[in-house]
């Protein structure tokens, strides 16, 4: 990233150009900043509210015991997240005299945590907001957290019998709940138990379009998606929930065209066709109420409107566009205009998340500009030195691809036995400090770009970084998903190093593969950083984590859970830590993998005991290893 461009207009760094640097202009949305101490803030009303300083606050936590990494959330986002998908469909609804309402829900799969439900049910109970269940265990969350009798529960998923049957009693006891159809065997149940219990269930069919998404999840749409009812599905359902006296029941009609949807095309051609079948279905004396949208509501992960990990909408379009699909064939086909229902879970608490972890350690390329050779040095060594003294003066393509070849021949002449250890030390080090001076002579040399991104890369440090990207940032991994991340403070100061960024697991997968370069719109696999300072930490945040990653994170290196914590802001700048999750210790973990902590104490016991017969260990060494032990099962499995 060529950093130089961002200053020739400044003498010094801003926070304006970090601003630019890192993309927070483009994915910052209302609720990120950085402030003027070049401190990233976070505005969880939005940016004409409160400010909280990210770097002073998680330094504060360490006064609490509260150890990094970290997990933030701000449920205060996730309410305004709420607020505004209401009003933006309000809205479109009352502009086009919409005869319909909107009804939102959250699916629970999006992040399954108990806070954040709580915090949803409780900010949604004025909208009432309602839950969408996935699985069994989903449904039991729903049912004994969604207290709003007006909010609706949406069953989708596989479904056997204890699951419907659990769905029909609570309809009984008040609850507002919709049994979605996803294959036909599942109707044959709902229909059964119904029966057997005497009640009139909500009924919803899921409709395979044929319309198909892009992006990372398009598969899950289209005519070989794994949910829904075809053509032929949806007709004899119908007939069979006429001939069994339920025609009555069937009050919905359920899509879902992929999560992260990156266009707004797909997305308006689905409506269409949605709006196509709840017409056919009228006219087959379905009383179709609701039209529930499903999820797909994306958000700009990296700001730039082109990629999979961003849209080309905003949410008052994705309103408007499904708004005005619905009513325009309605009123042609003449029949009620029906609630709209969306499970826009990431668009709702995607940005409510970030994780806060330091930088422990880095890994740099040596280079000496006062590097000398001697009369005795081998003649290898001397065609080296040779190079990096001619650089100035041949052309930087020779230079380069003298470079080329030399960097082969080190490696080469060592195997062969004809260079020592000391020697090879010392090539290298004419080779690096060569490359160093040719991409400092070709940056901002438009003729020699490619050797400049080139040499540029193979500089690049590494910054060990505190944290698990398996656990903490799944998506990053398995999919090569873009999140923003940058430095939370020392952003008034110029970057003046890249780095690619790795985790701690001893996986080659354990780093940041993708990056966006802001200054071209590139896609890297290192970042611009600062030079790390002694016994200074040096803070770094990936953000809009709040969807999917908390829940799929697995126990690669058994790297657990992180310590998390849930901040309300006050009106007044000042904030309060609602809730504080405790990261998970080493001991739960290896409970998760059947070692028992009492288990493997006692064979350290006797491994001890044994060492002490044979005189490896006296008995106050054994008793220490036996206390550090111990010690450290309780400990985080992050670093100090």
């Amino acid at each position: 990233m060529n950093t130089k461009e961002l200053e020739k207009n400044s003498a010094i760094w801003s926070v304006a150009q970090s601003s630019t640097l890192y993309g927070m202009d483009f994915w910052g949305d209302e609720y990120f900043s950085i402030n003027s101490k070049g401190h990233v803030q976070v505005h969880p009303h939005g940016k004409d509210f409160s400010a909280i300083d990210l770097y002073e606050m998680v330094s504060s936590f360490q006064e609490r015991s509260i150890r990094l990494p970290l997990l933030l959330r701000f449920p205060d986002i996730i309410q305004a997240q709420m607020q505004k998908i209401c009003s933006c469909f309000d809205k479109a609804i009352q502009d086009q005299d919409y005869k319909g309402k909107y009804y939102g829900v959250f699916p629970i799969k999006v992040n399954q945590q108990r806070h954040v439900i709580e915090d949803i049910v409780q900010a949604g109970r004025n909208l009432n907001f309602g839950l969408e269940a996935g699985s069994k265990p989903e449904l039991l969350i729903a049912l004994s957290c969604m207290d709003n009798p007006q909010a609706l529960i949406i069953c989708n998923g596989f479904k056997d019998k204890s699951y419907i049957e659990m769905a029909l009693l609570s309809q009984k006891a008040g609850r507002n709940i919709f049994l979605v159809v996803e294959r036909q065997k599942e109707l044959d149940l709902i229909l059964e138990m119904s029966q057997q219990l005497k009640l009139k269930p909500q009924i919803g069919f899921r409709l395979k379009l044929n319309t198909q998404s892009k992006g990372f999840w398009g598969k899950s749409s289209g005519e070989y998606s794994k949910f829904g009812l075809t053509s032929q599905q949806l007709v004899s359902s119908v007939e069979k929930v006429k001939q069994k006296g339920f025609l009555d029941c069937v009050k919905m009609v359920h899509f879902h065209i992929g999560s992260q949807v990156p266009s707004i095309q797909p997305i308006k051609s689905a409506i269409k066709e949605c709006a196509m079948l709840v017409s056919e279905l009228y006219l087959m004396k379905c009383p179709i109420q609701y039209v529930d949208v499903g999820g797909g509501l994306g958000i700009n992960y990296d700001g730039s409107g082109a990629t999979r990990s961003s849209t080309d909408y905003d949410i008052q379009e994705y309103a408007n566009d499904i708004v005005f699909a619905l009513q325009s064939l309605c009123e042609k086909k003449q029949i009620p205009q029906p609630h709209i229902i969306s499970e826009s879970g990431r668009f709702l608490v995607a940005q409510s998340s970030m994780l806060v972890f330091n930088v422990l350690d880095k890994n740099s390329i040596i280079t000496d500009e006062k590097i000398k050779i001697d009369k005795n040095s081998s003649s290898f060594l001397k065609e080296m030195y040779d190079v990096y003294k001619n650089i100035p003066k041949i052309s930087y393509n020779e230079s380069f691809n003298d470079l080329v070849e030399k960097k082969k021949q080190i490696y080469d002449t060592f195997v062969y036995g004809m260079l020592s250890l000391k020697e090879m030390a010392i090539a290298e080090k004419i080779y690096w400090t060569s490359v160093k001076k040719l991409k400092e002579l070709t940056e901002n040399k438009e003729d020699y770009e490619d050797i400049f991104l080139t040499l540029k890369k193979q500089l690049t440090d590494t910054y060990f970084c505190n944290f698990s990207i398996f656990q903490s940032l799944p998506d990053s991994w398995a999919l090569s998903y873009i999140f923003p991340i940058l430095p939370i403070h020392r952003l008034k100061e110029k970057p003046t190093k890249q780095a690619y960024l790795v985790d701690l697991t001893c996986d080659s997968d354990g780093q940041i593969s993708k990056i966006v370069d802001y200054s071209s719109w590139e896609i890297e696999s290192f970042m611009p950083v600062h030079k790390l300072k002694e016994k200074e930490p040096y803070l770094m945040g990936i953000f809009l984590t709040g969807a999917y990653q908390e829940i799929l994170g697995d126990l690669h290196n058994l790297f657990g859970d992180t310590d998390a914590v849930h901040i309300r802001v006050k009106d007044d700048n000042r904030y309060i830590i609602e809730h504080r999750v405790e990261a998970d210790s080493i001991s739960e973990v290896l409970e998760y993998v059947e070692f028992h902590r009492k288990q493997i104490i006692g064979n350290l016991h006797n491994i001890t005991e044994q060492s002490i017969m044979k005189g490896h260990l006296t008995r106050q060494e054994a008793g220490l290893l036996i206390e550090k032990f111990e010690e450290n099962l309780s400990r985080s499995t992050y670093l100090k």
